[in-house]
């Protein structure tokens, strides 16, 4: 069932860049009223909702995909418009077909092992474990692990690995369930849930329950300065409820009495966070890293609301480009297909208003997609192998955060001088 007519329409912005005459949802962290506005990309369907052959026919859902920022607590969040029943119960999206995901989770447990000393005794808890890409490396080191998913068809195939998969959305409910339960977690891990989560206070409330005393909490997500910088505007979609800095996130996990004690930043997803926390009062070292990207992000102004505003137009210019290059290559009489169907592809392509007058196909490496069509476009998802029969002049990589690992699979596509062009940050043609 749609949520279409619960929401209020778009209001006009005023010269301060403010919305004005309606009231919007308020902020999910700190609870204020939401008026400024990131960036408007218009109504889409929700980037999961691959469609079968039968359902070509049928009417989609489509729904506001407003980008909005906290004036209060800078926290940049998009306009509730599903529940997480309706885009999580069923999930198309598996970690464990992308290689360089699998090499980052299988470093990220060796190097919680080496810094924190887990092993047969400790308790690993991952909120958001979907098919067991991570755990399993802690459970082949002896390491107990529990995985938290919400989606039954991706936990099933956890299961299949042996990695025990309990099937809940978390929140507080579930961390209760989990202490009644005899388990606290001595490392509690969440690799790209954050920003999945439309109740962040409940969510954040259970990872504090379900942290064991002298627990570590990390977190990893895509990181807001370099969504902005690098204009990653594809990344906002209707199940990215929130988008982080390190000065929004601090605030949102203090209000549930977690320090932050120390920050990484990683390469994954064009440019994530990961954050180390405990509880407030845990004997834990604060590290200098939490001061010094505290001190970047002020410096780049997201410590002021007025920044936020400015990134419609750099993504207005880049819809511009890719629609230049696209009718540039038609008009020549090449031939250009996709590789990938991300769930940050389906929000350019619907942003952009790309269809299969542009480009035929797209392909992708994991089977729960082939045979199926983007959300919006319609465009058709083929195994990889379709690019070798049909030899296009140009592919277009969509999910360009694994543009490498892509390039090097598929660097067969020079044999007939093929190549390969990236939309993010801005349209480029590789050599």
């Amino acid at each position: 069932m749609s949520h279409e007519a619960s929401l209020a329409p778009v209001s006009s912005k005023s010269d301060d860049g403010q919305l004005s005459g309606l009231k919007r949802q308020a902020c999910r962290a700190c609870g204020a009223p939401l008026t400024r506005t990131m960036v408007d990309l218009g109504v889409q369907p929700p980037s999961n909702y691959y469609l079968r052959p039968q359902d070509l026919g049928r009417a989609e859902p489509f729904y506001p995909l407003h980008a909005l920022v906290c004036d209060d607590c800078l926290l940049v969040q998009v306009e509730d418009v599903q529940t997480p029943e309706q885009l999580f119960s069923d999930y198309a999206y598996f970690s464990s077909y992308s290689d360089s995901w699998l090499k980052h989770a299988e470093r990220y447990v060796e190097k919680m092992i080496g810094r924190f000393g887990y092993n047969g005794s400790s308790q690993v808890i991952e909120v958001a474990s979907n098919d067991g890409y991570l755990l399993q490396y802690f459970a082949q080191r002896g390491v107990p692990v529990l995985g938290i998913e919400p989606a039954a068809n991706v936990a099933k195939v956890a299961e299949k690995k042996g990695i025990p998969s309990l099937v809940r959305f978390f929140g507080i409910e579930t961390a209760r369930h989990l202490v009644s339960q005899g388990k606290s977690a001595d490392l509690l891990l969440g690799n790209n849930v954050l920003a999945h989560v439309p109740d962040l206070n409940d969510f954040i409330g259970g990872l504090k329950i379900a942290l064991a005393p002298n627990g570590v909490l990390t977190m990893e997500f895509p990181h807001l300065l370099q969504l902005m910088t690098l204009n990653q505007f594809d990344t906002i979609y209707h199940e990215h409820f929130s988008y982080f800095s390190l000065l929004a996130v601090e605030k949102a996990f203090a209000r549930h009495g977690i320090r932050l004690f120390d920050v990484e930043e990683l390469p994954t997803h064009g440019g994530s966070l990961r954050i180390y926390g405990c509880h407030a009062d845990a004997a834990r070292k604060t590290e200098a890293t939490v001061a010094a990207l505290k001190s970047r992000e002020i410096a780049a102004g997201l410590d002021k609301a007025a920044t936020y505003e400015g990134f419609a137009e750099q993504v207005k210019r880049t819809k511009r480009e890719l629609l230049k290059f696209l009718i540039a290559a038609k008009d020549a009489g090449k031939h250009v297909v996709g590789y990938g169907a991300p769930a940050k592809g389906n929000t350019l392509l619907n942003y952009c208003g790309v269809r299969g007058d542009f480009f035929d196909y797209t392909v992708d490496a994991s089977p729960h997609k082939q045979g199926l069509f983007l959300p919006g476009t319609h465009i058709p998802v083929h195994a990889p192998e379709k690019i070798f029969e049909t030899k296009p002049d140009y592919v277009l990589i969509l999910p360009w955060n694994i543009k490498d690992e892509i390039v090097e699979k598929m660097a067969g596509i020079k044999a007939w001088g093929g190549k390969f062009v990236v939309p993010i940050p801005a349209v480029k043609v590789l050599d």
